[in-house]
Formats: structure tokens, C-alpha cells, sequence
């Protein structure tokens, strides 16, 4: 195993063990290379590198601390890595959101706070009644963003918010299009939110679920027409 990784694997483990909490300021360099056997050389690397994935902090004329671990941190290293996906990848991140989603917008209607509740439905109201593609994706990614944070679990959320970036390009590409999706869009927002405002969570849950897998089913046919014989593709994104 690489040095670096080594030096990685033992301040890993300090964490894990509890010998480091979040909040908490490690060993001056000098010190923490002698303990953990390694050079300080290796031991830079391996802070550098737990830095950019949020598990430390480096603070110029202070030290390094443990951040506070939280998910939607931890999980923003993630979001990074999926901004380089491939287009032909798309589908499998929709399939994912396909899972997760539904699920958080079910927890939604037990769990979202009333007063979020009635943000949701103002959301809806501050499009226009003919809205560009453009505004109507970014209201959507607002409206799913909500219901996620609304579910009450930081790490579905983070899981969530990573997704949005690959679909978002999906779904503009089928507003601009897709005959009727502005509309049908709409109206499905308006019936998720109305099962959320109405406590069932079932019934969110499947109208999430048909959402979802209308941009999923739209694309995947889409695809299919674009790869037959003597037609010419048009692009996912650009």
C-alpha cells in the first residue's frame, strides 16, 4: 500500500476510534508523524488529501481539526466526483433517483414541519403560467430539494442533492423536446405536493414515483430512437 495511504488509514482509524472527535485539533505535524510511525512528508499528503474530501480543516495559523462530519459535508465530495459523469450514464442516475426519491417524498408527508409545507405550496405558485424550461427546472430542483430536506434524513438528502446535477440536464432536454412536458410537470408537482399537504404518504410516494419514471422512460426511448439506423442523434447536453 502506497505510504500516503497508510498515513491516510491511521488518522482514519483515530477518527473512528474516537481518539479524534469532530471539532477536534490534531497533533502538531512533528508530533502526530511520530506516533503514527510515518514521515512528515507523507503525513502532509495525507491531510491534503482528507482535506478535500471534508474530513479536515486546515486553518491557516491554527491547525488542523476534524470538521464536524456532518453528512451533507462528507457527501459534497461525492457531488464533485458525479459532475463527471459520463451522458450515457444518466440513465443509471435516474434509476437511482427512481429509488431514493420516492422514499424521502413519502418521509416528507410524515415528517415535514407544517410552516415547510406551506413554503412547498408557494413554491408552486411563483412560476408563471407559461414558464420557460429554464425556470420550470430550476422551481423543480427547488420543489425536490425542499421535499428531500423536508424527509428528516440529512444523508438521503446529501444522497439526493448529489443526483440533481445528471437529471437536471435530463430534464431540460425534455422540456425543450417532449410535447406537453412543461404541463405534466406541473400537474405532478401540484399532486405530490397535495399528498404531502394531506399527510399520505403512499399515495406521495407513488406520485414521486411516476414523476420520476417519466423522465426516466421518456429518455431511455429517446435513446433508443436516436441509436436506430439513419437517424442522427441529438445530444443529452451541451
Amino acid at each position: 500500500m502506497p505510504v500516503t495511504d497508510v498515513a491516510i488509514d491511521k488518522i482514519k482509524d483515530m477518527i473512528i476510534s474516537g481518539e479524534l472527535a469532530p471539532g477536534d485539533r490534531l497533533p502538531k505535524e512533528a508530533e502526530l508523524a511520530q506516533r503514527l510511525g510515518l514521515s512528515r512528508s507523507s503525513l502532509r499528503e495525507a491531510v491534503k488529501a482528507l482535506c478535500l474530501i471534508r474530513v479536515l480543516d486546515v486553518r491557516q495559523g491554527d491547525g488542523t481539526y476534524v470538521t464536524s462530519l456532518e453528512p451533507n459535508l462528507l457527501l459534497d465530495a461525492m457531488t464533485f466526483v458525479v459532475d463527471f459523469h459520463r451522458d450515457d450514464t444518466v440513465l443509471d442516475f435516474l434509476a437511482v433517483r427512481r429509488i431514493l426519491e420516492p422514499a424521502a417524498t413519502a418521509m416528507a408527508a410524515l415528517h415535514m414541519r407544517d410552516e415547510d409545507v406551506a413554503e412547498l405550496g408557494a413554491l408552486l405558485g411563483e412560476l408563471e403560467e407559461s414558464p420557460t424550461v429554464e425556470a420550470l427546472v430550476a422551481n423543480d430542483l427547488q420543489f425536490h430539494r425542499k421535499i428531500a430536506d423536508g424527509s428528516g434524513n440529512p444523508v438521503l438528502c446529501s444522497l439526493l442533492e448529489s443526483l440533481s446535477g445528471p437529471t437536471a440536464r435530463a430534464r431540460i432536454w425534455r422540456g425543450l423536446t417532449q410535447e406537453g412536458a412543461v404541463a405534466r410537470t406541473r400537474e405532478q408537482h401540484a399532486a405530490i405536493y397535495d399528498a404531502i399537504a394531506a399527510r399520505e404518504p403512499e399515495l406521495a410516494r407513488s406520485w414521486a414515483t411516476v414523476h420520476v419514471a417519466g423522465v426516466e422512460q421518456w429518455l431511455r426511448s429517446t435513446l433508443v430512437e436516436d441509436d436506430t439506423p439513419g437517424d442522427e442523434a441529438e445530444p443529452a447536453a451541451s
